[in-house]
């Protein structure tokens, strides 16, 4: 079985140690990070497969560090991110969420928490690397080997719930999948986030490749529009 490889970003030292004990024991390597510009390099050296990210740290904060991390196409690793931070406004899971976050826990870490929705992560990832072709439909097509959609021959690398969630929507155009249907096949039924997480991610689909095409049905999800009725 390959190892899981995690790298843990936070400005506090007992954090890390606090951290990187609890996932040692349960056999991870484990890597860590004082701050987000050593995140950036390590996940260029290391490439973890999960990334544990601190929200609030000075310099770069998490969030900005996430963005950076998920907008580098240059470099093959695309981990997942599980953001820690001692808020609980919306604010914080908003703009986590709109930095490609995977998940979101609150501080203090408990480790069966931590531990639980890494296995979680991990399981989604196993049945979502299943071998996918390229998939055509009017001017899109999605390529997910490279998390990649192409829309008149113009290429978007997509944060990993983006993708996804592009992906189940395209995969039946017209179609209206409920919120409850898109969290499951999107985000699984062990990840807990807030109510308002599938709307950031539609919005932020509708500002890269234009509203029309994610119709929102009030009171029960949304639908793609065929480009053919757009």
């Amino acid at each position: 079985m390959e190892e899981t490889k995690i790298l843990i970003v936070d400005d506090e030292k007992d954090i890390l140690e606090f951290v990187g004990y609890n996932l040692e024991n349960e056999g991870y390597t484990v890597k860590k990070a004082n701050n987000g510009y050593e995140a950036i390099e390590l996940n260029n050296s290391f490439k973890p497969d999960i990334i544990i990210l601190d929200v609030m740290m000075p310099d770069l904060d998490g969030i900005e560090t996430c963005y950076q991390i998920k907008q580098d196409t240059g470099n093959n690793n695309n981990p997942k991110i599980i953001f820690l931070t001692a808020r609980s406004e919306d604010y914080s899971e908003i703009s986590g969420l709109e930095a490609g976050a995977d998940d979101y826990i609150t501080k203090p870490v408990r480790p069966r928490v931590l531990l639980s929705r890494i296995k979680a992560i991990m399981r989604r990832g196993q049945q979502n690397e299943e071998v996918k072709p390229k998939v055509s439909y009017g001017e899109f097509t999605i390529d997910w080997d490279k998390y990649i959609v192409v829309k008149n021959d113009e290429a978007r690398t997509l944060p990993r719930k983006e993708m996804e969630l592009f992906g189940l929507l395209f995969s039946s155009p017209g179609k209206v999948f409920d919120r409850e249907t898109i969290m499951k096949r999107v985000w699984g039924s062990e990840v807990v986030v807030g109510d308002r997480t599938i709307d950031v991610h539609i919005r932020k689909l509708r500002e890269k490749f234009g509203e029309h095409y994610f119709e929102t049905v009030k009171g029960v999800g949304y639908k793609f529009v065929s480009p053919d009725h757009v």
